[in-house]
């Protein structure tokens, strides 16, 4: 127990210094200084919405335009995430209060909307777009309020704040559809201490929107483009009739309030939106189980193991060892090479480079440099770091390839570097032609896709035939026993021996152990959210990694028990069980979560989830795979044999 007690003590320590992580900022963003009057430039990202999962640019839609529009050169990530950011005709100015102001066109020649963009808009509000726009990199963000206790006196005191990322473009009453056409924009600036003489400078720490549906009769506006709010209560929202021509006006005002915010923590607002107590939990319970578990696996395989050798190296009674079942009778097959072993070592070099790759960006991400402040980082890390890690995966599959007695390297080396790419590029370019059929801004750009094949052939492939040729000439893995010349026979399998069953089995404690990461993690993809807990998800996937490798210890160890020596793909495809579960949790999710409705979002939805279960069964089937290797050669290596 007091083992235990210490082993929660430096698991508790290390998590508080993993949440301290949390609170970095970003190494490599520079703040911007502004001076009153300063212009401060409001830039427009995209529009989407968790119910089509299609990302729209800003000026699909039709709102004002500036005189000449620039689009923000982007990272591979930002294109890949749909993000399209451009210019756009608000006029704010540092610290400069403005009441309302027209956007674009004279106050007595409102906007018409033809038939056409009307319908548009109309489907826009209905599917529930919301637009995305930046002031100095940061993210618009709408404040809802509600009560959290309903008790009357506790209600004048507590108000629960939240934000949602971006604004409604509309909304709906029956039948009937309403634009938000005036922004309220709430900008919060940080005054920085700066010497006696000099100028203040400020910057800016959040960035709030309240939209508003405004009639044009409402809207009085003058010559000057000035316009006069009318009082809450009187005015009526404007309606967008998708089946005739509407006139409309965009209008906005600006407001500063000075914040005691500092512009390193400006993010904070955006991040703290999920329950971290919740993450204690899941982790400090998964922490507990895995080694609870672990404990009694350890105890029981080794104490099994010890009398196993022992029995098995008694000089005296070999003539009765012989006659008993177990493990060591299959000592001259175990190491028999299996069915398709090209195709076994592509899979796990795959497995090896997805593992590295995962390893270091979330490593990396939970010191701080990956930040949603700086767009798209993370996954153009990912990518090229997968392209990278190359070497590694050519290495192991290499070795793999050579130990299971396989001659033809340059054609192992070819099927390592495009099995699992190939697949994931084809699903990828099949869900993209139906995202350019929808002209959203989520579809790739050819010469992304070019850029992106160019990177596989030319970084990937190379990187993953050189890994394989010093993996291939190195000496293969030593196997401590001999292989008979004729295969031994298989006695007949109990029925939970089956792979389906091993699956099952295999997959809940790995999946137990972070399926409260997942329900994060997929709202970040699927509900435009922001995840930022690195430091937990680090953690999670070593408790991943310790559940797999015990798990598929225990499995092989097993099956060798019922003298099935056929263990070398079945390790792989049970050590990925939780990739079943996987898939369950997001059909489950599907379903419960989201409501997606129409064909080409929820063909979306499960494409990428295919690919995701893809990955997470070659990660984890990877991972329990070498775990079982290293055991069957340990056992073998600690039995005397004649």
């Amino acid at each position: 127990l007091s083992f235990l007690q210490e082993r929660l003590k430096y698991v508790l320590v290390l998590l508080l210094l993993l949440h301290g992580a949390d609170s970095f900022y970003v190494p490599g963003v520079a703040p911007i200084n502004f001076h009153h009057n300063d212009p401060v430039e409001i830039k427009a990202v995209k529009l989407t919405s968790s119910r089509t999962q299609l990302p729209y640019e800003y000026y699909s839609l039709p709102f004002c335009q500036p005189t000449k529009i620039t689009y923000k050169a982007e990272n591979l990530g930002e294109v890949l995430r749909g993000d399209r950011i451009v210019n756009t005709p608000f006029q704010v100015s540092m610290n400069m209060e403005k009441k309302c102001e027209v956007l674009c066109n004279l106050p007595n020649k409102p906007v018409t909307l033809t038939v056409e963009q009307s319908k548009l808009i109309a489907e826009r509000i209905r599917e529930d777009y919301y637009v995305h726009l930046i002031a100095d990199n940061l993210p618009v963000a709408t404040r809802l309020e509600f009560y959290s206790n309903r008790e009357e006196e506790e209600k004048k005191k507590e108000k629960d704040v939240q934000f949602e990322h971006g604004y409604r473009l509309g909304f709906m009453d029956g039948n009937k559809f309403y634009l938000h056409n005036h922004l309220s924009f709430i900008l919060y600036y940080h005054r920085e201490d700066v010497e006696e003489n000099q100028e203040p400078t400020y910057r800016v720490v959040r960035f709030e929107v309240i939209p508003q549906s405004i009639k044009l009769e409402d809207l009085k506006a003058d010559e000057k483009s000035m316009c006069t709010l009318p009082e809450a209560t009187g005015s009526a929202p404007q309606e967008i009739d998708p089946s005739k021509e509407n006139q409309l006006l965009f209008t906005y005002s600006v407001h500063w309030e000075e914040s005691d915010i500092k512009w390193a923590s400006r993010w904070d607002t955006y991040l703290t939106m999920s329950d971290v107590q919740i993450h204690w939990f899941s982790i400090i319970n998964s922490v507990v189980v895995v080694f609870f578990l672990s404990g009694i696996l350890s105890m029981i395989i080794i104490r099994t193991l010890r009398k196993d050798i022992a029995n098995y190296n008694k000089e005296d009674d070999i003539e009765d060892t012989m006659e008993e079942s177990g493990w060591k009778l299959v000592h001259g097959d175990v190491f028999r090479p299996p069915q398709y072993p090209m195709i076994l070592s592509s899979l796990l070099g795959s497995g090896i480079q997805l593992f590295c790759m995962i390893l270091i960006v979330i490593f990396v991400a939970m010191l701080g440099m990956l930040s949603p402040s700086s767009r798209g980082a993370l996954m153009t890390t990912a990518c090229f770091l997968f392209m990278f890690m190359g070497v590694f995966g050519g290495f192991f599959a290499g070795r793999l390839y050579r130990t299971l007695k396989g001659h033809r390297w340059k054609k192992g080396a070819f099927c390592t570097a495009t099995l699992y790419p190939g697949v994931v590029f084809g699903i990828c370019f099949v869900l993209n032609c139906f995202i350019w059929g929808k002209h959203s801004s989520g579809a790739v750009p050819f010469p992304t896709m070019v850029a992106l094949l160019c990177m596989w052939f030319g970084i990937s492939l190379p990187l993953v035939y050189l890994g394989y040729y010093f993996g291939f000439r190195k000496q293969p893995y030593d196997n401590p026993v001999r292989t008979n010349q004729i295969p031994r026979q298989i006695p007949e399998q109990r029925w939970y021996m089956n792979k389906f069953v091993g699956i099952l089995m295999a997959g809940i404690l790995p999946f137990g152990a972070m399926f409260i990461e997942l329900f994060f993690i997929f709202s970040a993809i699927w509900e435009n959210q922001f995840y930022y807990l690195f430091g937990f998800l680090f953690l999670v996937f070593i408790i991943l990694v310790v559940s797999c490798s015990q798990i598929s210890i225990v499995m092989v160890y097993f099956q060798l028990c019922a003298e099935d020596y056929r263990w070398w793909w079945r390790t792989f495809l049970v050590s990925g069980g939780s990739a079943f579960y996987v898939l369950i949790y997001a059909i489950f999710y599907f379903v419960n979560k989201l409501d997606i409705v129409e064909f080409i979002p929820s063909l979306l939805y499960f494409g990428y989830t295919a690919l995701m279960v893809l990955s997470f069964w070659l990660l984890t089937g990877t991972i329990g795979f070498y775990a079982a290797y290293m055991f069957v050669r340990k056992i073998y290596a600690a039995v005397k044999i004649d």
